[in-house]
């Protein structure tokens, strides 16, 4: 009899192709990989392009530890013109004087970004994922229906310009921006727009970057295959550090039990607890001067 094919179990990064939604991923990942239990820690919209974290199989349970990274971009803002969706997928609804745009001097551009660096107060786009009285934002935008979302406190760490153009009636700028997660880079194209009094909206998305998750390392939407997928093991240690545990004490963690007297060897506020054979056994955290699970990965069948 032959023996049982195991699950796929895994992180695994995605360059996402323009065109396509994140869930168009996530449907070709189950696809390939032949496993309905795929998630993420958080989409493109279909005019972005690049990185996707997939959780596969147990490893879904790392998500909840991996949504709130950092991330990075790089994207080209059209000062000028505004549209519905702040990005160049919506409809075009205003364009500014030619004399306005002449009139945005390079330093009122690097004004604009530097007021919008730092921590900021930020009022996502209309046209979101955001949840407003159970339904999403974009639903009651399409549906003609009044948006009002609530500005939310995020960090942009770095808003540097790396190439600026000036056409006809319109100023193009190129922009790397490393923020903390929730934030909106379309909303950043708006609001430096309406700062100078232009408008603006984004012409062009790339997610460079999650925590310490690079697109370099991706798989592309077509190259999908178990031999892709990154342990959780690995994924754990990396985002939150490892602590070493013993066979017995994996053992009493997967059971619930605690490791008294060991929160000294935590040396943080949540570890990723590491097995001999190198197995997650799951996270832990401190509980005064013990250590306990805060989450536990299902014990691998041997084989």
């Amino acid at each position: 009899m032959a023996a049982d094919v195991a699950s796929p179990s895994g992180i695994l990064l995605v360059d996402k192709p323009q065109g396509i939604t994140s869930h168009d991923v996530v449907s070709r990942a189950r696809r390939a990989l032949a496993t309905r239990k795929i998630g993420h820690a958080g989409t493109l919209d279909p005019m972005a392009t690049g990185l996707l974290v997939l959780g596969v199989g147990s490893a879904t349970r790392l998500l909840t530890y991996l949504v709130g990274l950092d991330k990075t971009y790089e994207a080209t803002i059209r000062l000028g013109e505004s549209t519905d969706s702040d990005d160049a997928d919506g409809v075009r609804t205003a364009v500014a004087d030619p004399a306005a745009i002449a009139a945005v001097t390079d330093a009122a551009v690097q004004a604009g970004i530097a007021r919008l660096t730092g921590e900021i107060d930020q009022v996502p786009s209309t046209v979101s994922a955001i949840k407003v009285a159970g339904r999403r934002a974009y639903d009651l935008a399409r549906a003609g229906e009044e948006v009002v979302l609530a500005s939310r406190r995020v960090t942009i760490s770095r808003f540097e310009v790396i190439a600026l153009c000036r056409t006809e009636g319109v100023i193009d700028l190129d922009v790397v921006v490393d923020c903390s997660s929730g934030t909106y880079i379309r909303a950043l194209a708006r609001d430096l727009g309406a700062a100078l009094a232009v408008g603006g909206h984004l012409t062009a998305l790339l997610r460079t970057r999650i925590g310490s998750f690079d697109v370099a390392d991706a798989a592309s939407a077509d190259d999908i295959a178990p031999a892709r997928l990154v342990s959780a093991a690995d994924v754990a240690a990396a985002v939150l550090g490892a602590l070493p545990v013993t066979a017995d004490e994996a053992r009493d963690l997967r059971h619930g039990k605690r490791l008294e007297g060991a929160a000294d060897r935590l040396g943080g506020a949540v570890r990723a607890a590491i097995a001999p054979d190198g197995v997650l056994v799951g996270i832990v955290e401190r509980r005064g001067a013990d250590i306990k699970s805060a989450m536990n990965m299902p014990e691998e069948a041997s084989a």
